[in-house]
C-alpha cells in the first residue's frame, strides 16, 4: 500500500489536520517492531486501554502519522487523520486497497482448518504463479483488514483467512475481501457460543460467497450442503469425498482439507497434488525453554516478511534485557529483488534490537551487505549444526525462522533443553481470551489480579506471567516466595504478592521486592522487623481478612488491635490492598452465605480503609464470584483457575489452554489370552494392536487411569489404556484405530469435552486443579500462539 494521507482522508470519512505524507504500512499494536518512517500509527482502543496514550511514545519511536478518533497535540512535521471509528476506517481503508488489486482473491473460511487449506494451496502453487497469502491467523475483523493492506499488487493469487464469533461480523468481512473464490473449509462446534444452531452459523459464514464467482465446499458437512443450497448464488463445487480419492493416510479432518485442496487445484488448472510432500503446517509460533538458560521461539516452516515481523514483535516482548539471536533461512517467493528484502529485513531486525543474525541459505548470504547488524551466514542447516556451540546462545532469547527445505526444526532440536517426547503445549491466546471473557463483566476501571501460583497450574510462571503482563494484569500472585523469586529472576517486573508468605521467607521477599499477604498481628511485626534491616520505607503489603473462609486472616474482634498497629508502623508499610476469600461463590445453594461474607467484608474492610490515610483498594471477588455476584468486584478481582479454562459455569465462552501430548514409541501385535504390563493387569480378550507411550505416573498421569479408565486420543479416535501404568509408560489399544503406526501424536489430555483435565478428574474424583498441577517439571512446556 501505498497513500498519502490526504488520500486516506477521503477514503475513510475522515479529516487531515497537520502534514500531508505518504505512508506504506500501518502499525496497530504500539509494541511492534515494525515502525518505519512511512508507517501510520492507528489508535484503536482496546477493551482495556486507550490506544491515544501511547501515541507519544510512537512519536519518540520515529513515528510521523496517525489515525486517531480525536484531535491530538503533534509536532509539527507530523499528521494525523481523525475519524469518527478507527476500526471502520481502517477497514475501508482495506477495501479500497483491495479494489485496486487485479489478481484473484480466495477467501477461506470455516470452523477449522482455515489455515491449513491456505498453506496446503500455497504449497501446491506452481512456481510460475505469484501467490500472497495472509499471515497465519489473521482472520479478526482487524487482522483481514490488516491482510488486505499488505498485499503484493504484483501477485496473482491472494488468500486470505477470514473468521467471525457471532452474527454481523461476515457482513463486514466480506465488503472488504470481495472474494472470486470463496473456500468453505468445514463446519463445526468451535466459536459456537454466539450462534443458537451450526446452521445459523453456515449462513453467517455464506455471506462471503454472496458476491462471489465461485464456491469450494466439503460436502460430508451435511448442515453445510443444506444451507448452500438455499442461499448462494454463485457456481458451487461440492467436494465429494468418495470421488476426490486421495493417497494420504492422515486423520480425517486432514483427509478433507487435502481433498479441498485438490479441488481447488483442479478449479485453477494446476497440477494435483503430490501428497506425499505435503509438510505439516506450522500452526502457531511455539515457544520452548532453550539450553543454557535460554528461551526458543520456533517458527520454523513459516517464512515470509509479514510473519517475521509479527514473530520480532513476539521475541521483542518477550526479551526485556536478553540477547536477541534471529536465525532465519532464505526467504522464497517474497517477489522482491533480494537487496530490497533484505534491507527490509535488516530494518525490521535493528528495530526489534536484535544482537545476532544468522542466515542460512545462498540468498540472504549474498545479500549479507544489506546487514548493519552482527551477523554470520551458513550455506545451509547442516553446517550451522556442525559449527553450532550451545555457549553462543547463553540467556538469549532465539529467533528461528525458515522455509521448509531449509529443515531449521532441526536447530530446534538442537537447542530445545529438554527432549522429552511428553510435551505440555499451553495456548497463550485461548489464555488471553479467558481473561477477556472475565473482563467483559467487570468495569474498566477495576483492576485484576492473575494467579500464577503452582508454576502457573502446571502451566509454567515466566512465560504466562510475561504474556499476562502484557494484557495489563495489575498484579500477579504466588503461593509462597520462592515462586516469586523464579518470576523475577525470569525478567518479570510488574507487582507480585506472595499469598502464604511465611516469616522465614520475609528477607528474602523484600530483597526480591515481593509483596506479602498479611493475616495476623504475628506476621506483620515480623515482616516490619524485615523492611526496617533493609532500611525500606512504606513497603506495600495486602491484609487479609477471614469472613468465613476460617483458613487465615484478620476477624472483625482483630481490626481495633491492627488498626492501633498499623499507625505504629505507618513509617515502614503501607496497605495496598485488603482481601478475602469467598468459599464457596460457585455453590449455588450457599449464595446466602457467600452474599453474608460479601456484606461482613464491605464491613470491615471500610472500616479499615476509612481509617488510612490514603487510598486502599479492596477484592474478594475470584473467577466464580466475577461472573455471579458483581457486587463482589470492589476495587479488583482475582482471576485463577477460570484463567486457565476451568471453573464455575465451564462452557464454550471458556477455553482449556493445556494439551498434554505424546507420540506412540512402539505397536506390537498380540494375541488373545495374552497380558500387558506389571501384575498381569492387562488381560487381552482378542487379538489386539498395543501402543507404548512414553508417560506414566512420574509424569503426572496418575496409575488409577489405567486399565481402561481413560482413552487418549490417536487421529480422531479413542484409544484405552491396557494394563497398568507404569513410572515411566503406559500403553493403549489402537486395534480399532485404522493406520495407526509408530511416531504418531498421541493426545493424552486436551480442550474437548470427553478428553479434558475435568473429564480426567471427575474419573480420579478430584478436581481439574489436581490434574493440571500434577504434570511433572520433566515434561516440556511449549507455549503456542495461534
Amino acid at each position: 500500500m501505498k497513500f498519502l494521507l490526504s488520500d486516506i482522508a477521503k477514503i475513510c470519512g475522515g479529516r487531515l489536520c497537520g502534514c500531508d505524507m505518504e505512508v506504506s504500512s500501518v502499525i496497530t499494536d504500539s509494541r511492534s517492531c515494525a515502525v518505519s518512517a512511512e508507517a501510520m500509527f492507528v489508535a484503536i482502543n482496546g477493551l482495556n486501554h486507550d490506544a491515544h496514550d501511547f501515541v507519544e511514545s510512537m512519536l519518540a519511536r520515529g513515528t510521523r502519522a496517525f489515525m486517531v478518533e480525536r484531535e491530538i497535540p503533534l509536532p509539527a512535521d507530523c499528521g494525523a487523520v481523525v475519524v469518527e471509528d478507527s476500526l471502520t476506517a481502517l477497514q475501508r481503508l482495506a477495501a479500497h486497497n483491495r479494489s485496486r488489486f487485479e489478481g484473484l482473491v480466495v477467501a477461506i473460511t470455516g470452523s477449522n482448518g482455515k489455515t491449513v487449506v491456505k498453506e496446503w494451496i500455497a504449497q501446491c502453487a506452481p512456481s510460475s504463479v505469484r501467490l500472497f497469502r495472509s499471515p497465519r491467523s489473521y482472520n479478526s475483523q482487524l487482522g483481514v483488514a490488516l491482510s488486505l493492506l499488505m498485499l503484493d499488487e504484483r501477485a496473482d493469487v491472494a488468500l486470505i483467512e477470514t473468521g467471525i464469533s457471532q452474527c454481523g461480523e461476515m457482513e463486514r468481512l466480506e465488503a472488504m475481501v470481495r472474494p472470486n473464490v470463496v473456500i468453505f473449509t468445514s463446519l463445526g462446534d468451535a466459536h459456537q457460543e454466539n450462534f443458537t444452531s451450526l446452521e445459523e452459523k453456515a449462513a453467517e459464514k455464506l455471506q462471503l460467497a454472496k458476491s462471489a464467482d465461485m464456491l469450494i465446499y466439503h460436502s460430508d458437512y451435511e448442515g453445510l450442503q443444506k444451507s448452500v443450497c438455499e442461499s448462494v448464488p454463485a457456481k458451487v463445487v461440492a467436494v465429494d469425498a468418495a470421488e476426490e480419492e486421495v493417497d494420504f493416510v492422515a486423520d480425517s479432518a486432514s483427509v478433507r482439507n487435502a481433498q479441498t485442496v485438490a479441488s481447488f487445484c483442479r478449479v485453477m488448472e494446476w497440477p494435483q497434488p503430490d501428497y506425499a510432500s505435503l509438510s505439516p503446517v506450522a500452526m502457531r509460533l511455539e515457544i520452548k525453554e532453550g539450553v543454557a538458560g535460554s528461551t526458543i521461539i520456533d517458527d520454523s516452516y513459516n517464512s515470509d516478511i509479514n510473519s517475521l515481523a509479527i514473530a520480532l514483535d513476539r521475541m521483542q516482548s518477550l526479551a526485556s534485557s536478553r540477547r536477541k539471536v534471529l536465525i532465519l533461512s532464505d526467504i522464497l517467493q517474497s517477489g522482491l529483488p533480494l537487496d530490497q528484502l533484505y534491507e527490509r529485513v535488516n530494518r525490521l531486525a535493528v528495530d526489534a534490537g536484535v544482537d545476532l543474525l544468522i542466515g542460512i541459505g545462498p540468498n540472504i548470504a549474498s545479500a549479507h551487505d544489506c546487514f548493519t547488524i552482527p551477523s554470520r551466514f551458513y550455506g545451509a542447516t547442516e553446517e550451522l549444526l556442525a559449527n553450532l556451540q550451545t555457549a553462543d546462545f547463553a540467556d538469549s532469547i532465539i529467533l528461528i525462522k525458515g522455509n521448509r527445505q531449509s529443515q531449521t526444526e532441526r536447530i530446534s532440536h538442537r537447542l530445545c533443553l529438554k527432549s522429552h517426547t511428553t510435551v505440555l503445549e499451553v495456548n497463550l491466546k485461548a489464555m488471553e481470551r479467558n481473561i477477556n471473557y472475565f473482563r467483559s463483566f467487570m468495569h474498566p476501571s477495576t483492576r485484576l489480579v492473575a494467579m500464577v501460583k503452582a508454576s502457573g497450574y502446571g502451566a509454567g510462571e515466566v512465560e504466562v506471567a510475561q504474556m499476562l503482563q502484557r494484557q495489563g494484569v495489575n498484579w500477579l500472585a504466588v503461593a509462597f516466595a520462592d515462586e516469586g523469586v523464579v518470576l523475577r529472576d525470569g525478567g518479570v517486573d510488574m507487582p507480585i504478592v506472595v499469598l502464604n508468605a511465611d516469616e522465614e521467607s520475609f528477607d528474602a521477599m523484600v530483597a526480591a521486592s515481593l509483596e506479602p499477604e498479611i493475616y495476623s498481628l504475628r506476621s506483620l511485626d515480623a515482616f516490619v522487623k524485615a523492611v526496617k534491616a533493609y532500611g525500606a520505607q512504606h513497603y506495600p503489603i495486602h491484609i487479609k481478612l477471614d469472613t468465613g473462609m476460617h483458613r487465615l486472616g484478620f476477624e472483625a474482634k482483630d481490626i481495633e488491635a491492627l488498626l492501633a498497629r498499623l499507625d505504629e508502623y505507618a513509617p515502614f508499610v503501607r496497605v495496598a490492598s485488603l482481601f478475602t476469600h469467598l468459599c464457596v461463590a460457585d455453590d449455588e445453594s450457599q449464595d446466602q452465605f457467600t452474599r453474608s461474607q460479601i456484606a461482613l467484608f464491605d464491613s470491615i474492610s471500610t472500616q479499615i480503609a476509612d481509617h488510612l490515610p490514603y487510598r486502599v483498594l479492596r477484592h474478594a471477588a475470584a473467577s466464580a464470584a466475577i461472573v455471579r455476584f458483581p457486587e463482589a468486584h470492589f476495587d479488583m478481582c482475582r482471576l485463577g483457575l477460570g484463567m486457565y479454562g476451568f471453573g464455575y459455569n465451564h462452557n464454550s465462552a471458556l477455553e482449556a489452554v493445556s494439551t498434554l501430548r505424546t507420540r506412540i514409541v512402539q505397536i506390537r501385535t498380540l494375541e488373545a489370552g495374552e497380558t500387558v504390563g506389571y501384575g498381569r493387569q492387562g488381560l487381552l480378550t482378542r487379538r489386539s494392536r498395543i501402543a507404548t507411550i512414553p508417560v506414566g505416573y512420574a509424569d503426572g498421569f496418575d496409575r488409577h487411569l489405567g486399565c481402561g479408565r481413560w482413552s487418549m486420543i490417536v487421529g480422531d479416535k479413542k484409544a484405552p489404556t491396557v494394563g497398568r501404568v507404569c513410572m515411566d509408560s503406559c500403553m493403549i489399544d489402537v486395534t480399532d484405530i485404522e493406520g495407526a503406526s509408530e511416531g504418531d501424536d498421541v493426545i493424552i489430555f486436551s480442550p474437548v469435552a470427553d478428553n479434558s483435565p475435568e473429564a480426567m478428574a471427575a474419573i480420579l474424583d478430584t478436581i481439574p486443579y489436581e490434574v493440571l498441577t500434577s504434570v511433572s517439571k520433566r515434561v516440556k512446556r511449549i507455549y503456542i500462539n495461534e
